[in-house]
């Protein structure tokens, strides 16, 4: 009886850490500043990316107070492989490879918004689109690979692989919608997105996501449409 009783409460702990679901109209939650709490996603694909677009929803009280992690994918050559980071100065920086752009915002985000970012090794071209608004084309990184085996962040920003967390650059707050291509989708797709369709992601999908969730989040309905 004691053995059933442990392994009940293994398989309690394992549910509560890890899961495979379909996310749609779920959000991550984190209610409060940390270097513990985030959420750790694995990608369905694992293979070097020469082009890639990320999607995602997010809603904070931050953004006029400091700066703060959106999206962070670290490989073992390249802890920003992948970075999306919101700064208190109006603006965000997209990195790949540990090269860096900057995006000026005219406005403080202060409701849910919505972000896509895709960049392709070929050109070094880079798209940013907030609610579904593109930004001026910039160039980054051109025949860059970002790196396999990736460790995908969610809450935090990663100064080395899986881990090294900074308490003032976590998020707090709501993400969700995150969804990621291999491949940079065109005008009209990231518009199909912004209003609600998925495409059919195959890096990420939120209707089908893998993830660990750790510290303090929580999974609750999104509060925007």
């Amino acid at each position: 009886m004691e053995k059933l009783l442990w392994c009940l409460l293994i398989m309690i702990s394992f549910s509560r850490t890890f899961g495979h679901e379909d996310m749609f109209k779920k959000a991550f939650v984190f209610p409060k500043e940390s270097d513990t709490s985030y959420v750790s996603l694995e990608a369905e694909s694992k293979k070097p990316l020469n082009t890639f677009t990320v999607c995602l929803h997010f809603y904070t009280a931050l953004s006029t107070v400091r700066s703060f992690s959106v999206f962070s994918y670290a490989t073992k050559k390249n802890s920003n492989d992948i970075l999306i980071f919101w700064n208190k100065d109006k603006q965000y920086t997209f990195g790949v490879g540990g090269a860096e752009v900057r995006f000026m915002v005219s406005e403080i985000p202060e409701a849910p918004t919505h972000i896509c970012a895709s960049w392709e090794s070929a050109t070094g071209i880079v798209e940013f689109w907030i609610d579904g608004k593109p930004k001026v084309r910039k160039s980054l990184h051109k025949g860059y690979t970002v790196g396999p085996d990736a460790s995908i962040i969610l809450g935090q920003e990663q100064d080395s692989y899986g881990g090294d967390f900074d308490a003032k650059q976590s998020l707090v707050g709501d993400i969700g919608d995150v969804n990621m291509w291999d491949f940079v989708l065109s005008p009209e797709q990231i518009n199909t997105v912004y209003v609600g369709g998925t495409l059919s992601p195959n890096v990420l999908n939120w209707r089908a996501l893998n993830y660990k969730a750790q510290g303090d989040v929580f999974i609750k309905p999104q509060l925007w449409s």
